[in-house]
Parts: C-alpha cells; sequence; structure tokens
C-alpha cells in the first residue's frame, strides 16, 4: 500500500441507536428534549455564577467551566445524531468523524480535569482553611484550568495524528451514534497497534491519575473531618462537597458502567445505550445536582430568574 494514500473513504455511517425508522421520531423528541434541558441547565448556571457577586470564588469559577465544558461536551455528540435523525441521512465525512473524535476527547478529558481540581479545590478549603484565598488565588485557579486545556489539547491532537496514518477500508459501518475512537479504531483495515496501546495508555492516565487525586482529596478531608470536635460543624464542612461527591459519582460510574458493559457484551448497540449515560445524561444532571443542594446557587438563580421576569 502506498504511503500517501492513508484512506480510501470519504465518510462513515453512523447506525445509531436504532434503525427502526418507527423509532426515530421518538428517539429525536427524546435527544431534543434532553438536550435542551442541559443547554438551559448549564447556561443558568453560568449565567447566576457570573451575575452574582458573592459566587465569585473559586469553588464556583470551576463549576462555571463544568457547566461551559458539559455544553460543549453534549453538543459534540447529539447535534449530528438529531441531524442525522431528521435528515434520515446517516453519513459522516471523513473529516468530519476526526473532528467529532477530537472534541469528544477534549471535553470529555477535560471533564475529568475540572472534577479532579475541584476536589483539590474543596481539600484546601476543609483542610487548610485560613490559607484557602491565598492558596486558590484567581491567578492559581485560572492556571490550572488553562493547564488542564493545554494538556488535554496536545493529547487529543497526538490520537487524531495517529488515526490519519490509518486506512479504512470502503462501507464502514460505526455501530453508535456518534464517533467514538474505540469503535472506529475497530474499523481499519491496516494495523492499529501503536493506536491502540497509545489508547490504553492515555485512559488509564486519564482515568486513574484524577480518580486517584480525588480519591486523596477527600480521604484527607475526611481525616480532617474526624478531628473536628462539633457534628455540626463535620455537617456545615462536608455539606460544601455533597454536590461534588455526586457529579464524580455520576461521571464515574456512568463511564466504569460503558466500559464492563462492553467487556462483558459483544452487542455495540447495547454498548451505546450505555454511552448514553455518560455523554448525554450526566451533562443533564450536573445543574439540578448543583442547584437542588446548593442554597447559595438557588439564590443566585432565583435573583437571575426575578430580573429575567422584571425585564418582560
Amino acid at each position: 500500500m502506498e504511503s500517501g494514500n492513508h484512506t480510501e473513504i470519504s465518510e462513515f455511517l453512523l447506525l445509531g441507536l436504532s434503525e427502526d425508522p418507527q423509532l426515530q421520531p421518538f428517539l429525536f423528541g427524546v435527544f431534543l428534549s434532553m438536550y435542551l434541558v442541559t443547554m438551559l441547565g448549564n447556561l443558568l448556571i453560568i449565567l447566576a455564577i457570573s451575575s452574582d457577586s458573592h459566587l465569585h470564588t473559586p469553588m464556583y469559577f470551576f463549576l462555571s467551566n463544568l457547566s461551559f465544558v458539559d455544553i460543549c461536551f453534549i453538543s459534540t455528540t447529539v447535534l449530528t445524531m438529531l441531524v442525522n435523525i431528521q435528515t434520515q441521512n446517516k453519513n459522516i465525512s471523513y473529516r468530519g468523524c476526526l473532528t467529532q473524535m477530537y472534541f469528544f476527547m477534549v471535553f470529555g478529558g477535560m471533564d475529568n480535569c475540572l472534577l479532579t481540581v475541584m476536589a483539590y479545590d474543596r481539600f484546601v478549603a476543609i483542610c487548610h482553611p485560613l490559607h484557602y484565598m491565598v492558596i486558590m488565588n484567581p491567578r492559581f485557579c485560572g492556571l490550572l484550568v488553562l493547564m488542564s486545556w493545554v494538556i488535554i489539547f496536545c493529547i487529543s491532537l497526538f490520537h487524531i495524528l495517529l488515526m490519519v496514518q490509518l486506512t479504512f477500508c470502503i462501507g464502514t459501518e460505526i455501530p453508535h451514534f456518534f464517533c467514538e475512537l474505540a469503535q472506529v479504531l475497530k474499523l481499519a483495515c491496516s494495523d492499529t497497534f501503536i493506536n491502540d496501546i497509545s489508547l490504553y495508555v492515555v485512559t488509564t492516565l486519564l482515568c486513574v491519575f484524577p480518580l486517584t487525586g480525588i480519591l486523596f482529596s477527600y480521604s484527607q478531608i475526611v481525616s480532617s473531618l474526624m478531628r473536628m470536635a462539633s457534628t455540626e460543624e463535620r455537617y456545615k464542612a462536608f455539606s460544601t462537597c455533597g454536590s461534588h461527591l455526586s457529579t464524580v459519582s455520576l461521571f464515574y460510574g456512568t463511564g466504569l458502567g460503558v466500559y464492563f458493559s462492553s467487556a462483558v457484551t459483544r452487542s455495540s448497540q447495547r454498548s451505546s445505550i450505555a454511552s448514553v449515560m455518560y455523554t448525554i445524561v450526566t451533562p443533564m444532571l450536573n445543574p439540578f445536582i448543583y442547584s437542588l443542594r446548593n442554597k447559595d446557587v438557588k439564590r443566585a438563580l432565583g435573583r437571575l430568574l426575578r430580573q429575567a421576569a422584571s425585564c418582560l
């Protein structure tokens, strides 16, 4: 095979969640509703935090970044699926597939990084409260987010550069509703050994290190809480971690669920249905988790909605 001819196709075929024509309108309505709820919820979180000076703290700075990433994350996959259902055309161009894979890895990786940074923020707030504002100063918080973006951008670009070296055969069908890296690698006609090794190494690093950081932070938090004399002080301190713990459990729980479902069953359709949990359901539920469990966010949202209503 000639080195300059790396691909013999111009597009892929996304099979989606179901090939039943009668089920397509229902799927379109469900996923459009979930997408709009996610957009509205996360936009309200961002607007509430930016408009309320009481929420201009490191914790809410990271939360607003998480909401922005969740908006981009769900848009990367759902918009393509909605267009394909509406137009009844499941084709996606080769470049479009690579672009979708790139941004999916970027925003999925950023979710990991931000949840880890937020755990560190809670660790400093509870274990070192007197030095909190000194350690978590605006410059340091901005640097943490910037470093996360740079690292994830570079890792995702590395995967895409490896991907363009592969050859794909004509008539390639992807048994998924978006171009997932692992699924696309299975369809390559050329050797994917380097790609597979890189995928396993990077996935392990992006899962093990962030999760280890989160577990270490909470082990220190629990240790610090146990040294507090008052039960009320313990509850008040730990209550600030409740929303973050719920989000971490949802994100990693659904992610591991997808991994184990893929390992246990060979059904690609079941795997793609399981993927809905962490690609769509998790970004949709995050605003509810943070707004329902957080009095400051609820007050800011109420103030924002009253201001919007007074302008009508």
